[in-house]
């Protein structure tokens, strides 16, 4: 299957696309030639890794028959110092409602099923940076 993505400048650092019917425009801050007018690359990034394994622990866990209320899921993650900047490590952590009463065995085998099997964008990213990654009830 191929992929594609097209970005059309809109002048000065900003940069506009559209993707499944969704306008989404990219671009730096003030100090580097920007006008803030949409987000920085490099977070796509972390986005793309926290829906896609996100998406597949929802998935997993329902036809676990596990009942879901809340759950959300953060990427940390800093980038280097030196040019080209990049990030050199990212840590999941996947938050969970305490009072869901889940089985947390099969939470966290469709955390191991999303991370080694099934999230395309791990599989990439963690070929570059190790990934880390943490289940929290609240």
């Amino acid at each position: 299957m191929k992929a594609q993505v097209e970005c059309s400048w809109n002048g000065g650092m900003s940069f506009e696309t559209e993707m499944d019917g969704h306008k989404i425009v990219i671009d730096a801050t003030p100090e580097v030639g920007g006008k803030n007018l949409g987000p920085r690359p490099k977070p796509f990034m972390l986005l793309a890794l926290a829906g896609c394994t996100g998406m597949d622990v929802i998935s997993i866990l329902n036809k676990m028959g596990q009942e879901v209320s809340w759950f959300n899921v953060r990427v940390e993650s800093e980038l280097t110092e030196e040019h080209p900047k990049h990030f050199s490590s990212y840590h999941i952590v996947y938050e969970f409602k305490a009072s869901d009463d889940l089985n947390r065995k099969k939470v966290d085998k469709a955390i191991v099923l999303s991370q080694d099997r099934y999230c395309g964008v791990s599989e990439v990213l963690k070929k570059a940076s190790p990934i880390t990654h943490q289940v929290d009830y609240l």
